[in-house]
């Protein structure tokens, strides 16, 4: 139910009064609009007893944009978005939608795929779409024109009407993702939607969240631990720890946070052998930084291609050899273990 009586009109008031600090310096943008976001977050908070889920999240995502939203298992993302979306009540903070108080925005403008599949087995693909459709109260000549357009879009006309029980896991994943847009949302939730999918399947669906962007104008926030994907299809990037937020700009702004250079990895025969071989290579001139993770040796360097003699000179000096290295550009993985010191698979 919607807040009723003046005392909650008030509330209401001083939540949404909340930004307004936020937006003055926003305004001073020239490109600003008052409806430029699709959804904003003030000092959104839950706690869980002593435990802080979502520390003061603070943040704006623009209509039309794919936003990306990373972080670690148990770093608060998943908590952080079904406040945003209505599924939770927050601790503290303020959550506005199209420029309206959450509370009083129409469930039906928002879709969320989940990462586990909510499908009905016993029933066709067009049937789950139909039922799902029905929900939603659209009319069923609108529901099926949408089914007809969702299932050609996802590569599943020809699964129209077998159950969804016979489907490969590929087929009920793309399936699970129409299921969350048979109303035409304003803003959609993807949670690692693409886990599980073969690298075909995997593009199919990449083409299609751009469409929603490109051709329909929605807002996709999308939650995945892969970086590739992150990459390709966001256009900023959120990257939170332990509930805070730690970065939020574009992929290309975020990668150069950790400074010019490329990067070596490198995998020693002897992995044990990781820490001594790091400790002398901290001595070699143009080597700006160097970490481990997942058994790998990372370092960031300037004219990493000249240094590689000497660093293979200096393993070899330590008893041990090079089994494999590589050189290449900055990546969100990178960004993300100088943020917090692990990988995101971890």
């Amino acid at each position: 139910m919607y807040p009723t009586g003046s005392s909650k009109r008030n509330d209401e008031e001083r939540r949404v009064a909340m930004f307004s600090d936020v937006r003055s310096m926003t305004e001073q943008s020239s490109d600003y609009t008052t409806d430029a976001y699709a959804l904003e977050a003030q000092g959104l908070t839950k706690r869980y007893g002593d435990l802080v889920a979502v520390d003061g999240l603070t943040l704006q995502i623009k209509k039309g944009e794919i936003f990306g939203f990373l972080g670690p298992n148990g770093a608060g993302k998943t908590t952080a978005i079904n406040m945003m979306v209505g599924l939770l009540s927050p601790t503290g903070g303020v959550v506005l939608i199209n420029g309206q108080d959450r509370a009083r925005v129409p469930k039906r403008s928002i879709g969320i795929c989940p990462q586990e599949l909510v499908l009905w087995e016993e029933l066709t693909c067009a049937e789950n779409l139909i039922v799902m459709g029905d929900m939603y109260d659209l009319p069923r000549t609108v529901t099926n024109e949408r089914v007809r357009s969702l299932l050609a879009d996802l590569a599943l006309s020809e699964k129209a009407n077998v159950r969804v029980s016979q489907l490969s896991g590929g087929m009920k994943r793309r399936l699970n993702v129409a299921l969350a847009v048979i109303h035409n949302p304003d803003i959609v939730v993807l949670d690692e939607p693409s886990a599980g999918l073969d690298p075909q399947s995997r593009l199919l669906l990449w083409d299609f969240v751009r469409s929603l962007k490109n051709k329909e104008g929605k807002t996709i926030i999308l939650t995945t631990h892969a970086m590739e994907e992150a990459d390709a299809l966001s256009d900023r990037i959120a990257i939170i720890d332990h509930g805070k937020l730690l970065q939020f700009d574009t992929p290309g702004n975020l990668k150069k946070t950790i400074g010019s250079g490329d990067i070596i990895e490198m995998q020693l025969a002897e992995r044990e052998k990781n820490e001594a071989v790091m400790v002398d290579l901290k001595a070699v001139n143009g080597i700006l930084e160097i970490n481990e993770a997942s058994g790998k040796i990372t370092i960031r360097a300037l004219n990493a291609v000249s240094l590689l003699p000497e660093i293979i000179e200096r393993v070899d000096a330590t008893g041990t050899r090079v089994s494999d290295i590589s050189i290449r550009e900055n990546t969100l993985e990178d960004v993300f273990i100088y943020l917090t010191g692990r990988g995101l698979r971890e």
